[in-house]
């Protein structure tokens, strides 16, 4: 797959901005308050990220990470308990778990979608199932309705990894009018980003204050003789990194609107390759960010597999391997991992499985390019599959 000349792909640059951010930024600063205690931009941002999602209430936080850990925990999330997760997943869905103390579930999911399945679900609970974590793959909805079903009828609750999510649409529904607590990222690659940063959204107000109690070190906001009413650590957001968001939430719609109108282009061309097997799409999923552009080549094996992405990344594509199955790594083993083997783990997750050795994605940024653009990526994915 060597000897070709790399091809010159001028796509849109990532993270993207402008203006509207150094205004920000020179707001922030000239406050002269930087801390979200003194400040107004974390408390804007907050209100406005929970509008757009359509959320009661929002929590800025430091990192993604430390979202799902949050979330988890105001749900009572430790040890004693576990959290059913997908395994094909990045390893932070799991490791906020593990982190508190519980033990993290890996359950295959719908080879489709790439999204938690609903039926291996079921399986999985046990009377010690505290909370059920789907994550919406490349910003593509879970099956929202059967997992909500399964919530109400098990008393479990739903922590929605919305990492790749940011605007995402369940039949109608935003993230935050789904009535679960819901888990942003705002790492660098992201749909909005300030390099770092997460956010919590929740349905009401006694988790939300549960959870800003717990993420500034367990104290309240007018405390001043450090009585600090719970356990915590300090999730906080700065004031900066909170004035970059407002401006990146500020042009997300437009950007999804390109991105919703390049995929289905991609996809249909992607999809005439011999060997190629795009992600699919739930019809109930109506607005989708597409945090990555993902594909399947089912017949290469993973060796194969990784081959083609150096070589398309050696034709100009920003193109990356698929999440491995979080329990192929070995972080996932040096705590709070359930009593299986990988073996077993293995024989539990088919789908999960297969994307391991199978799966592609390429940033999103490609997406945001032209039409044109489009017909050439299709072009070289193909020349370089029929030559893998």
């Amino acid at each position: 797959m060597s000897g070709r000349s790399p091809q010159t792909f001028e796509f849109p640059a990532w993270p993207q901005f402008d203006e509207t951010e150094r205004t920000g930024l020179q707001r922030a600063l000239e406050q002269g308050q930087w801390w979200r205690i003194g400040g107004s931009e974390v408390d804007t941002f907050e209100r406005e990220f929970a509008e757009y999602h359509g959320a009661p209430y929002a929590l800025a936080v430091t990192n993604g990470t430390h979202a799902l850990e949050l979330a988890l925990q105001v749900l009572g999330v430790g040890p004693g308990t576990e959290v059913i997760v997908p395994a094909f997943t990045f390893i932070s869905s799991s490791q906020a778990a593990q982190r508190l103390g519980a033990v993290a579930v890996p359950v295959d999911v719908d080879l489709d979608t790439y999204c938690l399945d609903p039926v291996a679900v079921e399986a999985a609970l046990t009377p010690r199932t505290r909370a059920i974590m789907p994550v919406h793959m490349a910003g593509h909805f879970a099956d929202m309705d059967a997992l909500q079903k399964l919530s109400a009828d098990s008393g479990v609750p739903l922590v929605q990894d919305a990492a790749h999510a940011h605007g995402a649409q369940w039949r109608g529904q935003k993230v935050g009018e789904l009535g679960s607590i819901a888990a942003f990222s705002f790492q660098n690659g992201k749909l909005m980003t300030a390099g770092e940063g997460g956010a919590v959204l929740f349905p009401d107000a006694e988790q939300y204050e549960a959870a800003f109690l717990r993420h500034s070190c367990g104290r309240p906001r007018t405390d001043r003789k450090y009585f600090h009413g719970t356990s915590g650590s300090n999730f906080r957001l700065n004031e900066f990194s909170a004035s970059v968001l407002r401006a990146q939430l500020g042009r997300l719609a437009s950007q999804i609107d390109t991105r919703e109108q390049r995929w289905p282009l991609l996809e249909s061309l992607l999809a005439e390759v011999p060997g190629v097997v795009p992600q699919s799409r739930d019809e109930r999923n109506d607005r989708n960010p597409h945090y990555m552009a993902m594909f399947r080549v089912p017949e290469l094996g993973e060796e194969r597999r990784n081959a083609l992405v150096d070589a398309l990344i050696e034709r100009g594509l920003p193109a990356f391997v698929g999440f491995r199955a979080v329990y192929r790594s070995d972080g996932f083993w040096e705590t709070c991992a359930p009593d299986l083997s990988v073996d077993e783990l293995a024989r539990r997750c088919p789908n999960s499985e297969a994307l391991t050795r199978d799966s592609i994605w390429l940033h999103h940024r490609i997406l945001l390019g032209t039409e044109q653009q489009m017909h050439d990526i299709a072009s070289v994915i193909a020349e370089t599959v029929a030559t893998a």
